[in-house]
Parts: structure tokens; sequence; C-alpha cells
């Protein structure tokens, strides 16, 4: 049997993983006070190993066989004893985590629940469809992070408001991550845009939602994307889009990132209700992701044909605005 891991170990390990695989995240993370940085980094720690499990190469039947393994972990967190007996570091860690600061496991269920859609492939026809999986897959992130964070004192009876809001920006980061990974998950067999949109920008033929099933329509996307719009049985990029503007791909990227927009800037009403530092890291960790939609809302075309990102100096320039920005 393995030897259990010590408590302060295992948070090194958590941070190690956030710092070498959250690109985004680690700059709003690193702001926090320590105990609530290392939970933070537990927390993403594990939302990776469980997004990893998706991703993987494995068969779908063991991918789900892990998921429910790790959905059985979250189970007996909390149980006396289970951190002092455990081996593996991510749950040492959020098991500490969770004692400190009484984690919502329900929210972490969730996003295995969210990550069980992608394995089964599952296909969005409509954008109300779609919020359901994001809310799942970051939503519920953000209000494990809520549990987090602190709330200006005189506000902490608006935390039903507040955990509203951080389900609402977190489905506004997922949005962004689906704009700047639309090339990577077709060619990945998946497709998270609503086939209501494809067709309505100019996909015509094998996007019809879940009925085509998630591989024909990754590569009746792909080959619309390659082709700039004129997929077989697809009208002109010059076509109308139905509000005035032209079909095509890179119109249904800004029609997406508008969209986006909309649901940062309710979002990011709740800033307001946290204490400096957490608002700060939210400030930090929105602002990359909005300072990002904001490139693939300028240059479509490039965001369609390869993975986008802000360089390091410009996120740590809005980490320091955010940190002066919860300083306020």
């Amino acid at each position: 049997m393995s030897a259990s891991v010590d408590t302060a170990e295992a948070y090194e390990r958590c941070e190690a993983i956030t710092r070498e695989q959250a690109a985004n995240f680690y700059y709003g993370i690193r702001l926090l006070a320590r105990d609530r940085r290392r939970a933070m980094c537990a927390a993403y720690a594990f939302a990776r190993r469980i997004d990893d499990i998706g991703d993987g190469t494995l068969e779908a039947e063991e991918k789900l066989r892990r998921l429910d393994a790790e959905a059985a972990t979250l189970a007996l967190l909390g149980s006396p004893g289970v951190a002092g007996e455990e081996s593996d570091p991510v749950i040492v860690a959020l098991s500490d985590a969770h004692e400190r600061f009484s984690l919502p496991l329900d929210a972490l269920l969730e996003l295995i629940e969210g990550v069980r859609m992608d394995v089964a492939g599952v296909t969005y026809e409509s954008f109300e469809d779609l919020v359901p999986y994001c809310r799942r897959v970051a939503g519920a992130i953000g209000r494990v992070c809520l549990a987090i964070f602190g709330l200006r004192e005189p506000l902490r009876a608006e935390r039903a408001r507040a955990e509203a809001l951080a389900d609402d920006l977190g489905v506004a980061l997922q949005l962004t991550n689906i704009l700047r990974d639309v090339r990577e998950d077709a060619e990945n067999g998946r497709v998270y845009l609503p086939a209501e949109d494809l067709r309505r920008f100019g996909l015509g033929g094998g996007a019809d939602g879940a009925e085509a099933g998630s591989a024909p329509q990754a590569s009746a996307l792909l080959a619309w994307i390659d082709d700039d719009g004129r997929a077989p049985g697809a009208p002109d990029t010059g076509s109308d889009d139905g509000r005035g503007g032209v079909g095509g791909p890179e119109a249904l990227v800004r029609f997406q990132a508008e969209r986006a927009r909309e649901w940062f800037t309710r979002g990011l009403e709740l800033a307001p209700l946290l204490d400096r530092r957490s608002a700060a890291c939210v400030l930090a960790m929105a602002g990359i992701y909005h300072r990002l939609l904001e490139r693939i809302e300028a240059d479509p075309r490039r965001a369609l044909q390869r993975h986008m990102s802000l360089p390091a100096s410009e996120k740590a320039w809005v980490a320091v605005r955010a940190m002066l920005a919860g300083a306020g």
C-alpha cells in the first residue's frame, strides 16, 4: 500500500500542476492569500484531472469508469481520516481545502457530469441546449471558487446572487474557450457551436444537431471553415445572415463573441461583492479571457485556423491592473 502524502506536500504538487497547466488562471490565483491560493490550486488540479480523462485517448468505456471512480472519491471527502490515509496528493489537498472552505462537492460532481457529456459526443441544437453544459463544466467551478473567495462583510446576505454571478462568469469563460478551440475540438470530433447557428451562418448539410452526431458534424464544420464558408449546399459567404451582416465562419465567430461578452458583463458584477484580493483574482482571470475574446473577435479567420493566446507580458499586465482595481 502506498504511503500517505503530507498535506503541505500535496498542496505543493497542486500548485505545480496549476503553474504548469493553468496558463490563464494562475495569474489571478497567485493574487490570493496563501490558504485561499492553495485551495484554488487543489480545486484546479482536480478539475484538470477530470478534463484530462475526458480529453484523453482511452476508450469511452474506460473514461466513464474513471469518471465514476473520481465521483466515488468525492463522496468520501469530509469523512474522518480521509486525508491521512490517501496517497493521492490532489485528493489530500482537496480534502483539506474542503475542510477549510466547505467546498460545494455537488458542483464538482456537475463537472464530472459535463465531461461525461463530452465522452458521449453530445452535440447542441440551440444555445439554450449548450448553456447547461457550460454551467456544468465552468459555472460549477465558479461556484467552487466562490466558496474559497471572501465576500465583503456587509454583503454576505447576497451569497445567492454571488453564486448566480459566479455561474454566469463561468459560462462566459467557457464560451471563450469554445471559440478559441473551434478547430482543435472539431479535429477531435467535437462541436460545441449550436447547430442552429451553424446553419444560420451558412453551414448546410451535416450540421443538423444531435441527429447528425458529433463526428459527421465536426467533419462538415472543418470543411466549411477551410473552404471559407463555401461548403456544399451552403450559400456564398456574401449572403445576408438575417441580421444585416455577412454570413460565413467569420460572421459566426463574431456573433458568438458578442454573445460571450453579454455573459461577461453580467458575470463581472461579482467582483464588487468580493473582498479586495478575491476581486483582484476574478478581475485578472476574467480580464485575460476577455482580452482573448477581443483578439478572437478582431481576427476570426486566424482564430479558426490556430489556437490563439495572449503573451505572458500581456497576462501580467492584466493581473497588475486587476490588483489595482481590486484595491479600489
